[in-house]
């Protein structure tokens, strides 16, 4: 039995280690990027035209119009990914609003070093 009880509590421990932090709702304001080609090059792709390595007219909105992962970059320099019904069916939501500023509220979480906002709505901010 004390087998039993050492070897349950070392699986909770590393199920705990291995789980994301629970999720706080937060509001958050930033500029819609795609994240995939903004970790490539910082620089030269948070507009709507990316450098890969030539000249891309609309990569963002293409990117985002394919499903590849849309993030939030916060004015601190924060990357959230863009997760729930804002990112659904391809980014639906998100497409109309690539590269502009906008607040996004919803349940944040942190998994692997990785920030994510999972949210259904957000509030148009600037263009």
């Amino acid at each position: 039995m004390r087998k039993l009880s050492i070897g349950v509590a070392a699986a909770l421990l590393v199920g705990a280690l291995g789980a994301p932090a629970f999720a706080a709702t937060e509001t958050l304001k930033g500029q819609i990027i795609d994240e995939d080609c903004y970790a490539k090059d910082k620089a030269n792709n948070q507009g709507n035209d990316h450098k890969m390595p030539a000249d891309t007219a609309n990569c963002a909105v293409g990117c985002a119009k394919s499903g590849a992962p849309m993030a939030l970059l916060t004015a601190d320099g924060k990357i959230y990914t863009i997760k729930g019904d804002l990112a659904a069916n391809k980014n639906a939501k998100l497409v109309a609003h690539v590269t502009h500023t906008v607040e996004i509220t919803g349940d944040v979480t942190s998994a692997n070093g990785k920030m994510s906002i999972a949210a259904a709505d957000l509030k148009m901010v600037s263009r």
